[in-house]
Formats: structure tokens, C-alpha cells, sequence
């Protein structure tokens, strides 16, 4: 189960190793494709409904179910620290958590000041554990790093100071519809020791050197995607 991975990955990196998961929320927003997906075919007045019961974020109490029990198991052991994003947080556990975690502005979800950048700097590993590079979180920094990313608004249900309000700031255009061919790419011309490859169980398993896929997700998207789109 979830909480037998979690202890191996802790043997894995060691009392020095820090484990660190996404634990993004897109449950309290409007403008997520979780949202879109989940008010499909309702009228007005339902739409206005499950808007108004979204609960505003919690970095200590609000769940990150579309993350995975792996991920809600690290969010909720003993000791995890998490990041204060509303949308896109992260949740360690380990002696680096808090250094890691530190100063993610509720402006910027995957870019400088983000987790993202401290584990570039910090030469940190990926671990894609029954999953592609279609999911792989990191290559969002290379569309921070291109030239001209496009912008959107983003809105999301938070509560500064108790007061349960909605909030609405603008950042990078995320987009992961091409990240199976950017990560084909990358792995078809990776250097040694970039990826590695083997089962765990039934389970394909590719450990990543993070730096090395931003890098070449940045040169990637660079050359794949039109400034501004």
C-alpha cells in the first residue's frame, strides 16, 4: 500500500533524502479542468452551487484526493511541512521540507517561486512510479523558462484571516497536452544517468535527474510551441 511505498522511498534516499509530492487542489477553483469537467451539462444555478460549496484552501486541513495515496500519505505523516499555494502546493517530508517548500508565491504555480526551482537548484530525482512523462510535473518549469509563455487568469477559493473569499491572479498558461512527446523526446536523447528504467511490480518506473528534463523541456518547448501559445 501507499504508506510501504512511503517507507521505502525513505530507505531509498536515505536520513538525508528528502521525499517531496505534488499536492495540488484544482477541487477549489473555477477555472480548472476539474471544475469544467465537473459542473459539464449543469445549468447556471447548479454551476453557482458547486462554486459556493468549494471550501477554501487549507495548507494544513484541505485534501489533494486527485493527487494519489501516495501523495496524501507524505501530506499527512507526522512531521510533512507543505507549500502555501492554493492551487498548485506541495507536500516533504524530510530534513530539506521546509527549505524546499519555502517562499512559493500564491502567484506562481510551478515557476521560479516555486518547489520546482529549489529542486532544480537542489539537482533533485523524479520518480515516475506506474505513470508517463504526460504527467510529469517538472516539465511545467521549462514553460516558465521559454520565451514568452503565455499568461491566463486563474480564480480559486481561499480564506486570508478566516474570511472564506475568492481570489484571482494571473500567471503562466499551463499546459501539459504535449508533454508524452516531449517526454519521448527526452528520453530517446538523454544522457547517462538521466533516466533509468525498471519495474516495481507490474509497475513501470523511470527515475529522472529533474534538472536534465527541465533543461531539455525548456529547449523543447522553445522550439515547439509558438511564443505566446
Amino acid at each position: 500500500g501507499p504508506g510501504a511505498a512511503l517507507a521505502a522511498l525513505r530507505r531509498a534516499v536515505g536520513r538525508e533524502g528528502t521525499v517531496v509530492v505534488p499536492s495540488f487542489t484544482p477541487e477549489n477553483s473555477d477555472t480548472s479542468p476539474h471544475y469544467r469537467a465537473r459542473v459539464r451539462g449543469l445549468d447556471a444555478g447548479a454551476r453557482e452551487a458547486v462554486r459556493s460549496s468549494m471550501p477554501p484552501f487549507d495548507p494544513v486541513l484541505t485534501p489533494a484526493p486527485s493527487m494519489g495515496a501516495l501523495a496524501e500519505t507524505v501530506r499527512t505523516a507526522v512531521g510533512a511541512r507543505r507549500s502555501g499555494h492554493p492551487q498548485t502546493s506541495f507536500a516533504a517530508l524530510g530534513p530539506r521540507a521546509a527549505e524546499l517548500l519555502a517562499g512559493h508565491r500564491p502567484d506562481c504555480h510551478l515557476g521560479e517561486d516555486s518547489p520546482l526551482a529549489r529542486l532544480y537548484e537542489a539537482d533533485a530525482g523524479i520518480l515516475l512510479l506506474g505513470t508517463g512523462f504526460d504527467t510529469c510535473t517538472a516539465f511545467h518549469l521549462g514553460e516558465y523558462r521559454r520565451p514568452g509563455p503565455p499568461l491566463r487568469r486563474y480564480r480559486c477559493v481561499v480564506a486570508p484571516r478566516g474570511v472564506r473569499q475568492w481570489w484571482e491572479y494571473e500567471d503562466v498558461a499551463l499546459d501539459d497536452g504535449d508533454f508524452a512527446a516531449l517526454g519521448a523526446a527526452f528520453e530517446e536523447s538523454a544522457g547517462p544517468g538521466d533516466v533509468t528504467t525498471a519495474p516495481i511490480g507490474s509497475a513501470p518506473c523511470r527515475r529522472v535527474r529533474l534538472r536534465a528534463a527541465v533543461d531539455f523541456a525548456t529547449e523543447w518547448l522553445t522550439d515547439h510551441r509558438q511564443s505566446g501559445s
